[in-house]
């Protein structure tokens, strides 16, 4: 019996070619997307996921309560992981975890940048990152030691096994021992780094690091294989109140835990508790991919059941000749499957040529996995419920037409049947315009963070990292460098431009200070003449003076950090930072630190120690770019050899902060129009459908002298009250959706009433140039050929 079902179903589709083809290419484009998404889904779900001991890997994070208010970050205290061993027991193994963005090595003659981390000599006794050279025991367990990825290894001394106990030489400031070779990092873990250096390493550099006050490494702990999360929790909570003496009532830090594998979609934080993250655009994407589905199985409904007058006779004859309602259920769902298999295998190629452009618009490595077995199951699956849904309402419906009517050629559809299909279209475009209105919207914020006003110029500003030797002769630098063509201007920088206040800290004292006051300031240090360079507003006092001597012990402050100092008169006031005492002799007016995802905190800056390091800051002209790069690389190689020129335009910097917006916005579009296209294509089965119906309707118009722009008129306007009311019920679920994400963004647009009206115009527009075709054909058929007796 099922081979006879299958070789109908076969038959159906080979003398139906143009409808098979259609029905197949919507079905098919429909799986991909779906597919798609849901192998993006998968990999999202498996970032982080990987380490042997992942349920018992823990992020630290910081609750910040300052005058009854809640912040909070990953942000910690540089001491904190040998603290927590020492004093709770059921911690097994602690490290804090410090990022190094393009730090110089060299060795055997060669200069590499590299991108690492500093970690405590716990870290692969944590971590499941495969050592292919040395013990995860011993790998970290100097000041001195540093393990590097393997492709480190061989860039520097050929082999793995070659590169143990080697040295190799740091910024030009350190040599290091290399102690061990990991295998390089897997696509499935979000931290990217080629080296590991000792976390003694970077207290020694970066002494502020002891200070309790102070905040800015990640820390993250593995309780024992024994010890209950919820028991540890409350214990962590003030864990701090014994080294951080700058809490007062109205002021103090928490500690909390958050599951490792948990915290790179969950990484949001909202009034200082977890809140979303990367996990809403996994929700999202899941939803589309859902929805994309079942307007593809909507489709194959519109289309089969618009054939169903061809088909209708054949039904009739069937139960005349015996056929039972059940066996032509089978008989339906069997063409559906098939149709669903085929679509299948033709959604698996689309998907495989598509690949690799999707894997280099979200920076993944997504392979379809073929030697799984679950993947092929879940396939199997997919296409069961996919043939299921799609073939299910219309063989539900063409096994229930009476005979004697189709027979007598009186097939007519009236009722909840034509509602019904209405329905489906109706909720085709509903989605449809959801998603246009949301593209629209997240278009529009993303134009909005990229060219938001931040308070400072970003264009034509290039920062230079001070490596090697250039930090200490960075005056020379800047007094070569102010002779070159198309500079301007040239300052330094101890923070990136647009990530200004890394250093977080309490130790801030001024006068009037209510002693149960503390809050958390952002601390940068800045050469002289940063003002200009950066081509900020200046609302008080001056910029530093060009004599670092006159200035050491000033400071120049924000708006935000005046609010809170409450000076009416700001010039000249004392100001203690990290027990200095000084005085402010600037303020500046607000400008946004990092990402506009953030609010602006306070922030102190202080006049910058050659020592320091940091970048330097140059504001060229932008006629003249070219020459002016050409010009600093010479400097910068006369003076510092062994290091290769680098340079950032701080505009471009700054839009790649928002590369995983960028990439949200134009999958947006992508499923946006894939939805409405399909969608037309439900369209265009109802459109059929109808002019089937109506054609001896058509006909008699036609005699009776009905023109052709009538009868479009006629056909089309149902259907343009179809996605009329699609608009009236999309218009304010669309507007929920983006405004309750736009709540989650410190910095939004406000969603403008023309949104709505050009989603509705496009969605108008498209589906009247989908139904014109089938009116239009309809309106020129011969009439005769309608009329006639059967």
């Amino acid at each position: 019996m099922l081979k006879n079902y299958i070789r109908v179903a076969w038959r159906s589709l080979l003398n139906n070619k143009a409808f098979s083809l259609i029905n197949i290419f919507g079905l098919a484009l429909g799986m991909a997307c779906s597919l798609l998404i849901f192998l993006w889904v998968h990999d999202e779900l498996g970032i982080d996921n990987f380490h042997s001991h992942n349920d018992r890997l823990y992020m630290m994070y910081e609750q910040e309560h300052v005058d009854g208010k809640l912040v909070a970050g990953y942000w910690t205290p540089g001491l904190l992981a040998q603290e927590l061993k020492k004093r709770l027991p059921e911690v097994q193994y602690a490290t804090d975890i410090m990022e190094h963005d393009g730090a110089n090595f060299e060795a055997n003659d060669k200069s590499i940048k590299q991108d690492g981390i500093n970690a405590d000599s716990d870290y692969f006794k944590m971590f499941s990152y495969p050592l292919l050279e040395g013990a995860p025991a011993t790998a970290l367990n100097t000041p001195a030691a540093i393990v590097l990825s393997d492709k480190m290894a061989h860039s520097f001394f050929g082999s793995a096994h070659a590169a143990i106990g080697k040295t190799i030489r740091w910024e030009n400031r350190r040599d290091f021992t290399v102690t061990a070779v990991f295998a390089d990092l897997p696509a499935a873990s979000s931290w990217k780094f080629d080296f590991v250096m000792n976390w003694m390493a970077e207290l020694d550099a970066n002494p502020w690091l002891k200070e309790w006050d102070n905040n800015s490494p990640n820390t993250a702990i593995m309780l024992r294989p024994d010890a209950d999360p919820a028991r540890v929790a409350p214990k962590l909570t003030h864990f701090l109140d014994d080294y951080n003496h700058s809490f007062t009532p109205t002021f103090r830090l928490d500690l909390a835990i958050q599951p490792y594998g948990e915290s790179y979609l969950h990484g949001n934080f909202v009034d200082g508790r977890i809140s979303g993250g990367r996990i809403e655009y996994v929700r999202l994407f899941s939803l589309v991919a859902v929805f994309i589905l079942f307007i593809a199985c909507i489709n194959f409904m519109n289309l089969t059941t618009a054939r169903s007058g061809r088909r209708a006779k054949e039904i009739g004859i069937r139960k005349v000749a015996g056929a039972f309602r059940g066996s032509l259920v089978r008989q339906f769902l069997s063409e559906a499957l098939l149709l669903t298999i085929i679509a299948a295998l033709v959604a698996i190629c689309l998907v495989t040529a598509i690949l690799p452009s999707f894997n280099q618009l979200t920076d993944k490595n997504i392979a379809i996995p073929y030697n799984n077995i679950l993947f092929w199951a879940g396939l199997l699956g997919f296409i069961g419920f996919t043939g299921i849904l799609a073939g299910s309402y219309p063989a539900l419906f063409l096994s229930g037409l009476k005979p004697i009517r189709v027979l007598k050629g009186s097939l007519k559809f009236t009722g909840s049947s034509i509602l019904f299909r209405k329905g489906l279209v109706v909720f085709q475009f509903v989605l449809s315009i959801i998603l246009i209105i949301g593209t629209i919207v997240v278009a529009r914020q993303i134009s909005y963070v990229q060219n938001a006003d931040l308070g400072f110029d970003r264009d034509n500003l290039v920062y230079i990292p001070m490596e090697g030797d250039l930090g200490s002769k960075y005056e020379v630098f800047r007094q070569q460098a102010a002779r070159i063509p198309g500079v301007k201007l040239v300052s330094a920088i101890q923070d990136r431009p647009i990530h200004i206040g890394r250093d977080i800290t309490t130790s801030i004292d001024w006068t009037g200070k209510d002693p149960t006051t503390n809050v958390q300031f952002a601390v940068t240090a800045a050469g002289d003449d940063f003002v200009r360079t950066m081509r900020l507003n200046l609302l008080q006092g001056r910029d530093f003076y060009p004599n670092t001597l006159a200035d050491t012990s000033s400071y120049l402050v924000n708006e935000e950090a005046v609010s809170i100092f409450k000076y009416n008169n700001p010039i000249g006031q004392p100001l203690k930072l990290w027990n200095r005492q000084g005085k402010i002799v600037g303020v500046l007016k607000n400008f946004h630190l990092t990402t506009l995802h953030q609010p602006i905190l306070p922030l102190i800056v202080r006049l910058r120690n050659p020592a320091d390091g940091g970048n330097i800051l140059v504001r060229i002209d932008a006629q003249q770019t070219k020459e002016a790069l050409s010009g600093l690389e010479k400097i910068s190689n006369n003076l510092n050899p062994k290091f290769p020129f680098t340079y950032f335009f701080t505009d471009e910097q700054y839009r790649r902060q928002y590369t995983s917006d960028v990439i949200v916005a134009q999958l947006s579009n992508w499923f946006a129009a894939l939805a409405i296209f399909i969608s037309c294509m439900g369209l265009l089965g109802l459109a059929m459908f109808t002019a089937e119906q109506r054609t001896r309707e058509i006909g008699i118009r036609k005699v009776l002298g009905a023109g052709t722009f009538s009868l479009l008129r006629l056909l089309s306007g149902e259907f343009l009250l179809l996605v009329l009311i699609a608009l009236v019920i999309a218009s304010p679920l669309a507007w929920w959706a983006m405004y309750d994400w736009l709540q989650d963004l410190a910095y939004q647009i406000h969603i403008e009433w023309w949104y709505f009206a050009l989603a509705g115009a496009a969605a108008i527009l498209i589906a009247l140039l989908t139904v014109s075709f089938q009116a239009i054909k309809s309106a020129l058929a011969n009439p005769v050929r309608s009329l006639r007796s059967e």
